[in-house]
Order: structure tokens, then C-alpha cells, then sequence
């Protein structure tokens, strides 16, 4: 395994830092963008191309579903050619394969297509952070890690709302195809940018990776969260993905231009996410986590309002309880976790978090196609309620051997 590359001293160092923050950034931009941006053109999609509601979700479904399936084969890659290599090579490929998925001319080529850029883009999540600690440690790292956190922020919204409101002048197709175009400009960017790291070449995975996830699954709490994980995104995704439809029937009949502005609520969980890991030093993880399900809770009951400013304090509210749920979950697997298989740990979590991505959107549109947003908000209070047993089932703040 090759060494971390020696600091580089003066304004050398510095250079290769803002370089790394602005590769990370543009890393998070791709990523995130062309990922979601789907979700703010749906009902475009499903009526030009004659599917349900449910089945155009299918199109973030199979593309987070790909991502899941690749995180630990990429991993794998990664151990052969380096991080810094199987990134470049996964943002190029995506961001490619987004284009394609534009104009795919069916219903079917779209999945397929949407199903291979997730999973070039499992390299990401995969390897973002280790990258980073390749490169520096500490406070650096944190501020690195922020860096790359802000761009999946700034991509996720922006995506979803750049879609939406080219949509309506310039039709579904071509607003994902600018998406795409910003995609593929943020990963050149970070094939330029992006410094050196550590390349690491241990002959592939062998079985000491498998013992490294066997001890992650092993850890009764980690199974729990991972578990609660799946239900917590599902029900998140799904309220996304199907808000839209409901937005442009009556009695709202806002054109999905217009609605695609919802997604500006992210800026909710911007702030959550940063009050969740304060609190969680003061009140402890569960806490935080119980108070972000409660939150998510009220939300959805907002939301089933008919006044629009009523259903978008909904939104907001419930959207601010799920990224302090998010934030408090990620740093309690990283706490949990051994630091020899931190790695591994953290691998299961971001797999759970896109199988949930995956199937909880899914699913929950089959119940917004048979019984309207109630059935689904139904739905969501029954997954949260379940969500909220299996974390106060948890210590917060012990951590024990299995």
C-alpha cells in the first residue's frame, strides 16, 4: 500500500487544498444533480411517456438501486487502481450516461440507462471520505468533508429545480440534457482539480474486507440503524417523488414548473443537519434522532392540508426532521464503529440509504396510484412509527462489543 503523499509546505499546501475543497465541491454537484434531477420532471415523464406515477419514480429507483448494489464493488476497484482514479472514472461515465438517458427514446432504454449511471456513481459515496483522509487529517479533513457534504446539498437541489423550470419551455428531455451538461462540467472539474492521493494496491479484498463487514453487521446496533435507515429514506424520497403529482391536480393546479420550487425546502436541512450534530453532544444521539422523527411526523400531517402555505411549512418541517435524523445516524455508525472497520461500516449505511431510496419510493407510489396522498401519508406515519421504536430501542451514547 502506497504511503500518504508528504505534506507540501507554504502556499503549495494551501493551493492543494482549496483545489481538493473545489474538486469535492463539484464531486458532490455531479453526483447529486444528475441523480435527482428527475424528481423535479416526473409528471412530465410519466405522461409523455404513458406510465404511472409510479413507474416514472421507477427512474430514481433503478438509478439509486444501482448505486446500492456498486458501493463495495467499487470499493474493490478502488483497492487496485486507487481512489483518485475510480472517482474520475465514475464521474466521467455518469455524467456521459446522463446525456444518453435524456434522449433515450423509451420508457425502458431510460431505466436501463438510468440503472448503469447509478451505478458508476456508487465510486462517490464509496470513496469521497477515505479520499480525503488520504489526503489530509483532522480539522482539514472535517472542513474537506464539508466541502463535498455542501456540493451534494447544492446538487441534489439544483438539479430538481434547474429540471423543473427549464421543463416547461424546453420540454423534459432538454432540461435534463443541461442538467447533464452541468454534471459533466463539474466532474471535468474535478478530474482537473482533484490532487493526488494515496493509491492503494492490496491484491483486491480477500477475506479480510468480508471479516471487516461481518463485524460491521454483527454490531446489534449497527444492524438497527442500517435497518431503520431503509424505512427512513423510503419514506423521504417517496414524499419528494409523488408531491409533485399531487401539486399539479386540484385543488392546486400549479404547473410543475412552478412546483418544482418546493425543493428549495432543502435549505431546512442544510440547518438541521449542522443544529442535529450540536445537539447530539448535549442531549445525545436518540434524542436528536426521536425529535427529528416527531418533526418528520408533523410534517407529513401539515401536508395534508389543502392551503398551500400550510403544506409547504409541512414540507419544511418535515424535510429539516429528516436531515437531523440523517446527520445524527451517519455520525452515530461512524461513533459506533471500530476504526479498523469504520470503513465497511459506513459502506452498509450509505447502501442502506439508497436501497430505502430505491424501494421506499417505489412501494409508497403504489399506494399514492390506489388510495391519493393520504394513503401514502398513512403509510409514512405506520414506517416512522416503526423508525422511532428501533431507535428508542438503542443507547445512544454506549458503545459494547457484540
Amino acid at each position: 500500500m502506497a504511503s500518504r503523499p508528504a505534506p507540501i509546505p507554504g502556499d503549495r499546501a494551501d493551493g492543494s487544498q482549496r483545489r481538493m475543497h473545489v474538486a469535492l465541491l463539484a464531486a458532490g454537484v455531479a453526483t447529486f444533480g444528475e441523480l435527482y434531477a428527475v424528481q423535479g420532471v416526473l409528471p412530465l415523464i410519466a405522461r409523455d411517456l404513458g406510465v404511472t406515477p409510479a413507474e416514472s419514480a421507477l427512474t430514481i429507483s433503478v438509478a439509486t438501486g444501482g448505486l446500492a448494489l456498486t458501493v463495495l464493488p467499487w470499493a474493490s476497484v478502488a483497492e487496485r487502481i486507487g481512489r483518485l482514479r475510480a472517482m474520475r472514472i465514475a464521474l466521467l461515465a455518469s455524467a456521459v450516461l446522463s446525456v444518453v438517458a435524456a434522449v433515450a427514446p423509451t420508457f425502458e432504454l431510460l431505466m436501463l440507462v438510468r440503472f448503469l449511471g447509478g451505478a458508476a456513481l456508487g465510486a462517490v459515496p464509496a470513496l469521497a471520505v477515505a479520499y480525503i483522509h488520504d489526503r489530509t487529517t483532522g480539522a482539514a479533513a472535517s472542513v474537506a468533508a464539508a466541502a463535498y457534504v455542501s456540493g451534494t446539498t447544492i446538487g441534489g437541489a439544483a438539479g430538481r429545480i434547474l429540471a423543473g423550470l427549464l421543463s416547461e419551455e424546453l420540454g423534459w428531455r432538454s432540461a435534463l440534457l443541461v442538467v447533464s451538461a452541468v454534471s459533466l462540467a463539474s466532474a471535468i472539474l474535478f478530474v482537473v482539480l482533484a490532487p493526488p492521493a494515496a493509491v492503494q494496491r492490496s491484491g483486491g479484498v480477500g477475506l479480510r474486507w468480508r471479516e471487516k463487514i461481518g463485524r460491521a453487521l454483527a454490531d446489534p446496533t449497527l444492524r438497527v440503524l442500517f435497518a431503520v435507515t431503509v424505512l427512513l429514506v423510503g419514506v423521504f424520497v417517496a414524499v419528494y417523488s409523488y408531491l409533485g403529482f399531487r401539486l399539479e391536480a386540484p385543488p392546486f393546479l400549479i404547473p410543475p414548473a412552478l412546483a418544482s420550487l418546493i425543493f428549495l425546502t432543502y435549505l431546512a436541512g442544510t440547518v438541521s443537519s449542522r443544529v442535529a450534530g450540536w445537539w447530539s453532544s448535549r442531549l445525545g444521539r436518540r434524542t436528536v434522532a426521536l425529535v427529528g422523527l416527531a418533526a418528520m411526523a408533523v410534517g407529513i400531517a401539515l401536508m395534508l392540508s389543502d392551503a398551500v402555505p400550510v403544506l409547504l411549512i409541512g414540507l419544511a418541517v418535515f424535510t429539516a426532521g429528516f436531515f437531523g435524523c440523517h446527520a445524527t445516524a451517519t455520525a452515530w455508525v461512524g461513533a459506533r464503529a471500530e476504526g479498523e472497520w469504520r470503513g465497511q461500516a459506513s459502506a452498509l449505511y450509505t447502501i442502506a440509504f439508497y436501497a430505502g431510496s430505491a424501494i421506499g419510493s417505489w412501494l409508497l407510489g403504489l399506494a399514492f396510484q390506489s388510495g391519493g396522498w393520504s394513503l401514502l401519508s398513512g403509510l409514512s406515519l405506520s414506517a416512522l412509527t416503526v423508525v422511532a421504536a428501533g431507535t428508542a430501542s438503542l443507547r445512544s451514547d454506549e458503545r459494547s462489543q457484540p
